[in-house]
């Protein structure tokens, strides 16, 4: 973007950091940090040229910290760390929180020469894609990092699951399929979506993926988070040249679009929720009458109104521009951009809102560190030349940080893995918290 001068002040600063002296005492979680630090070091010593070796340096010295994850051994790393004492916090983790890890330390093994890194994070995914799935390649939740087995039987492309099934694709691809498992995997988990989660509304004919609960059922929810999923779809159809995934994916594009085109603000919500041919049970309350005439117009209704500033629903839009190069993805871009203009600033930065249904709820006052990473960077590149920090020269981290790729393979092979007999544990941990709008 030709900002020398900010970026060498940052990097300057970046290089007084001491990460292993924390200023306060506090527990961190190891994903969060690693897709913000140790993706953003590297990416940034790349984009650079390589002129700033005390980049790497740093993000080995977060990296150094964070391993403290794999207590014992572990071959899951435990998310929550006490930074001070190297203590990681004795509870279940997320698959999110395990299989988002293998890009920026596969990138970190690569600059360092210390294959440690890459190799802890690549057998953990390995080690969840390997157990027995509900449905085959959907792995659910909630892990235990002391026994290394699921502890529910939840199944969402949503947060908590969102960027292990992410990262399957993602990591095949930074590889270029050194181990088949992770294609595998992510083309098993997109063939059962396809078969058992992909839902279309009865308004409107929008594409949804629907949740798939821990007693079996369907639930007809949607999410902001859980909107990268088109944009995913569309990298890897592109990456097998598989027409079928790239056509479903631009149908899913389109209904996460839509609930940006429905609202006051034309921005979407948090959660959502919509009625298919096969019901319109969500797992919560009731439609209401006002739900139920939302939906009638626009085909989704609102479960959870706020914004909170997330990316996906642009991110998949990116996608979208660059696999087809049709010119409304650009249009829609734009249409976010004017939203944002007309209903997100504050005083001095850009806030959330209570309800993108209405304004008059006010803003939340908050700017998320993503909304820099993510939703900016994503509406950039998206009217930036695609042949700067191209799809076939870089693969982006789940913060949008690029990392530089080998050449891509003419194609990535997948094989659909056979199903595996699922038992559910006898007790389900409860979901995870990811990311909830801030409290004040």
């Amino acid at each position: 973007m030709g900002q020398t001068e900010e970026f060498e002040d940052a990097v300057k600063f970046v290089a007084t950091l001491d990460f292993n002296t924390p200023p306060v005492p506090q527990d961190i979680s190891v994903f969060e940090t690693t897709i913000r630090w140790v993706g953003g070091l590297i990416s940034a010593y790349e984009l650079s040229n390589k002129q700033f070796p005390i980049l790497i340096t740093k993000a080995k010295e977060v990296t150094d910290k964070l391993a403290f994850a794999f207590f014992e051994g572990n071959t899951i790393p435990f998310n929550e760390l006490d930074f001070t004492t190297n203590t990681p916090l004795n509870q279940t983790t997320n698959i999110a929180q395990i299989g988002t890890l293998s890009l920026e330390w596969g990138a970190l093994s690569k600059y360092t020469g210390n294959a440690t890194y890459g190799r802890l994070t690549e057998n953990a995914v390995i080690a969840v894609a390997e157990l027995a799935d509900p449905l085959p390649g959907l792995a659910p939740q909630v892990v235990d990092p002391n026994t290394g087995q699921f502890a529910d039987a939840y199944i969402t492309w949503g947060g908590g699951s969102d960027s292990y099934f992410e990262y399957l694709l993602k990591f095949a691809r930074y590889t270029n399929n050194a181990n088949p498992i992770f294609i595998d995997t992510w083309k098993t988990a997109v063939d059962s979506s396809i078969k058992h989660l992909l839902k279309t509304s009865t308004v409107g004919n929008f594409s949804y993926l629907a949740d798939f609960d821990d007693s079996g059922l369907i639930r007809h929810v949607g999410s902001h988070l859980a909107c990268f999923y088109a944009g995913n779809w569309l990298l890897g159809g592109q990456l097998l040249r598989n027409q079928t995934i790239v056509d479903i994916a631009l149908k899913l594009n389109d209904g996460c679009w839509n609930t940006y085109a429905g609202t006051e603000t034309g921005i979407g919500p948090e959660t959502f929720a919509f009625i298919s041919s096969d019901g319109n049970f969500t797992g919560g309350g009731d439609i209401s009458a006002d739900q139920l005439a939302f939906y009638n117009q626009h085909g989704y209704y609102i479960t959870g109104s706020d914004y909170i500033q997330r990316p996906e629903v642009l991110e998949s839009n990116f996608y979208a521009w660059r696999v087809t190069g049709e010119t409304k993805y650009l249009d829609r871009a734009a249409s976010a951009i004017a939203s944002f203009n007309k209903f997100l600033p504050a005083t001095v930065a850009f806030a959330g809102l209570n309800d993108v249904n209405d304004f008059s709820a006010g803003l939340i006052d908050d700017m998320e560190s993503f909304w820099f990473a993510e939703v900016l960077k994503y509406l950039f590149l998206t009217f930036d030349d695609p042949n700067h920090i191209s799809l076939d020269t870089h693969v982006f981290n789940t913060e949008c940080h690029p990392l530089i790729a080998p050449p891509a393979l003419e194609s990535y092979n997948a094989n659909i893995l056979p199903a595996k007999a699922f038992t559910p544990p006898a007790n389900i941990a409860p979901r995870p918290a990811f990311s909830p709008r801030p409290q004040h």
